[in-house]
């Protein structure tokens, strides 16, 4: 059998799977490439959608050839005659789970943001995949879980070898599969496409299933206030919500997240291309918030601007939707008072440094800070900049250094340029990300508790 692409594929797996579909069901997809199939069966039996990030344990020797898995939650599984006839040392074994375990936190953080797990206990759980191989990782998912208290599992993947099925009939309860053809060498030779999913893609997914799980949930409920004409209470302890804020005969959607007590907010500016929905600015965000900050991640164009191209690049304009934001957040009850801070990345770099400079006497921005950002694209604006700056860039990101290097020279403020070693321009190796949150941490708490003293 051979499926067009991922979506086909999980509409033909949801066909076979409605017989299965109960009140108390939840969908499970293995990112990245199971993730659009299980958007369909989510969809399709009115289920909630979350992932279940789980690590293959690659052979030094041989990373591609797994001695074990290990899931969230805990769970571990380990080939221990693998391990032996591969000669793996016990501290090799703790160096790879080591190093798979922090990539597996970080993957978990970057595609659910501040999102909970889903709640698995009591529930039927149906775990997809694009396919299935060898089943290794899709063992370790059935066994997550199970450890987080599913009642029943359910594996389910368009087409898997028939070894794999076998093997898998013993960790779920039921092995559901489209084909299961004799001569299987790769998942992608039963797709005409099978491009690789980028994590936007996830994320873009579980916030558009969670979107349409929160529409179908207002029809029952009694509607809820956000955030436009909405008041909160002085002294509120915590606020998480999403907000629609005018910016001009617009309504830009975004989330606001204030925690208890927080001493400054921090506004998002992404790049091109991206969204609210950025997992990489979603991760600096989580940092922020645990270190008392609040945030604000919004679209800088409605769905309707994005459709063109110009726009996405038209930094003037992306300036003026901070200001307005800004000015927002001036009048909101819960941020009035709080010392305003910007986060930018790539082109939203120099929407935040435009802005910086626009604002500079009036709301008077405490801090900025650019994650891989073209301030050249602010150029005519950096000489009016007067917040404090930090510019990061990633050390293998040559030509963005360059460009920062130089706006540094041109900024006459406080300013800091801080090179992550061994970081491209998206920070998407191991423990780049964290290296961005934690100098972004440390410029903002200095910098906006300073603000809120005076």
């Amino acid at each position: 059998m051979l499926f067009r692409n991922r979506k086909e594929a999980g509409r033909q797996l949801a066909d076979r799977l409605i017989p299965h579909k109960a009140p108390d069901m939840v969908v499970l997809g293995l990112p990245r490439g199971g993730v659009p199939v299980a958007f369909e069966v989510a969809r399709a039996l009115d289920a909630p959608l979350d992932v279940l990030v789980v690590r293959k344990l690659g052979v030094p020797s041989q990373p591609e050839l797994a001695m074990g898995a290990i899931g969230e939650g805990g769970v571990r599984f380990v080939d221990e005659s693998l391990v032996r006839k591969s000669g793996v040392r016990p501290e090799e074994l703790r160096a790879v789970e080591k190093r798979e375990h922090a990539e597996l936190t970080r993957r978990a953080q970057a595609f659910r943001g501040n999102r909970p797990q889903t709640r698995l206990a009591g529930r039927t759980v149906i775990v997809v995949d694009d396919g299935i191989a060898t089943g290794s990782t899709a063992w370790v998912a059935c066994q997550v879980a199970r450890q987080l208290g599913a009642a029943r599992t359910i594996l389910a993947a368009p087409v898997a070898s028939p070894r794999a099925v076998e093997y898998l009939s013993m960790a779920a309860d039921e092995v559901v599969c489209l084909d299961t053809p004799e001569s299987f060498y790769a998942i992608g030779e039963f797709y005409s496409d099978f491009r690789q999913t980028p994590d936007s893609e996830v994320v873009a997914l579980l916030h558009e299933a969670q979107d349409a799980a929160d529409a179908a949930h207002s029809q029952h409920t009694e509607p809820t206030q956000h955030a436009e004409g909405t008041e909160h209470a002085e002294g509120a302890e915590r606020v998480d919500e999403e907000v629609t804020i005018p910016a001009g005969t617009q309504r830009l959607a975004g989330h606001l997240t204030l925690p208890e007590n927080a001493t400054g907010m921090v506004v998002f500016a992404h790049g091109s291309g991206s969204s609210r929905h950025s997992p990489r600015n979603q991760f600096v965000a989580s940092a922020l918030n645990a270190a008392g900050l609040g945030t604000l991640l919004f679209d800088l164009l409605s769905s309707a601007e994005e459709s063109d191209r110009a726009n996405v690049f038209d930094i003037p304009l992306l300036a003026t939707r901070l200001v307005e934001v800004t000015n927002w957040l001036r009048e909101h009850p819960a941020t009035r008072d709080l010392p305003i801070g910007y986060f930018g990345a790539s082109t939203g770099a120099a929407a935040a440094l435009s802005a910086a400079a626009e604002v500079a006497d009036s709301t008077n921005v405490a801090a900025v800070v650019s994650r891989g950002g073209r301030p050249d694209l602010a150029a005519s604006d950096l000489d009016l900049v007067r917040a404090p700056t930090l510019l990061i860039v990633g050390g293998h990101d040559p030509v963005v250094v360059d460009l920062n290097l130089d706006a540094a020279r041109r900024l006459h403020c406080e300013k800091s340029v801080h090179v992550v070693p061994g970081a491209t321009h998206l920070f998407e190796e191991p423990g780049t990300l964290e290296a961005v949150a934690d100098q972004a941490t440390r410029w903002f708490t200095s910098h906006l508790r300073a603000k809120a003293s005076h």
